[in-house]
């Protein structure tokens, strides 16, 4: 295998969802290639470069530093340096850090290369038993219950498979808000997608309700809706 030699431009890495084993040769190739690496969480991107075998300088990257440290990244990478973006877990910008500084890159026309890798969305899409022809991905579920009947209005007619992130405190009323405003309809419930205890529940949203309601529950999980009449 050729080695990889960086180029100074910034990549998008893929990290593994859970399972450590779940990264590219790739991704592994350009992490110790580049010069610098812009991290969610230092100390869980150490994880994966003790795992691999090397280290690397960091610069800790969230959306609330943003300000403080761009204009660092922007005089690393006009002075030819190769820099990755890494979140704690999956694809970066899927519900993590990073529109900002892909946003602000792209102003200086720095360029930008996708190191694709994992993704709890099309992780759990992929097991669901859903229709995977249309999805829609919309984040983070709304906190108070008022806001998720809103939510849930908005998108009741949509012709897709409705995927979003929940928290387990909330999770068994946010699928009786769900039944509530959509009816009786399939769903698919993923926690801990590629870890030891990896569980993916399927059913109605009242049965899930019911199932979440009774059971200790922690960590985020992946919740699929099927559209309307499937």
């Amino acid at each position: 295998m050729l080695m990889f030699i960086p180029k100074p431009k910034l990549y998008i890495v893929s990290t593994p969802i859970g399972n450590m084993a779940d990264i590219t040769y790739r991704a592994v190739e350009v992490l110790k290639a580049v010069d610098m690496i812009l991290s969610e969480d230092t100390r869980e991107t150490d994880k994966i470069l003790k795992m691999y075998g090397f280290s690397k300088p960091q610069i800790s990257y969230r959306d609330q530093n943003h300000a403080r440290v761009i204009e660092q990244i922007k005089n690393s990478l006009r002075e030819g340096k190769s820099l990755a973006l890494v979140s704690d877990s999956g694809t970066p910008l899927i519900s993590d850090p990073g529109f900002k500084l892909v946003r602000d890159i792209i102003t200086e026309n720095i360029e930008i290369e996708s190191i694709p890798g994992p993704s709890a969305v099309t992780a759990a899409l992929s097991i669901s038993g859903l229709p995977t022809d249309k999805f829609l991905f919309v984040g983070f579920l709304p906190k108070t219950e008022t806001q998720k009947e809103n939510f849930f209005k908005k998108y009741a007619d949509i012709d897709a498979t409705l995927i979003f992130y929940e928290s387990p405190f909330r999770l068994s009323k946010s699928m009786k808000i769900a039944h509530e405003v959509l009816g009786h309809r399939q769903a698919c419930v993923c926690n801990d997608i590629t870890k030891l205890h990896e569980e993916v529940v399927r059913g109605s949203l009242m049965e899930l309700s019911n199932y979440y309601l009774q059971k200790k529950i922690k960590g985020e999980y992946v919740v699929l809706i099927a559209k309307k009449d499937y």
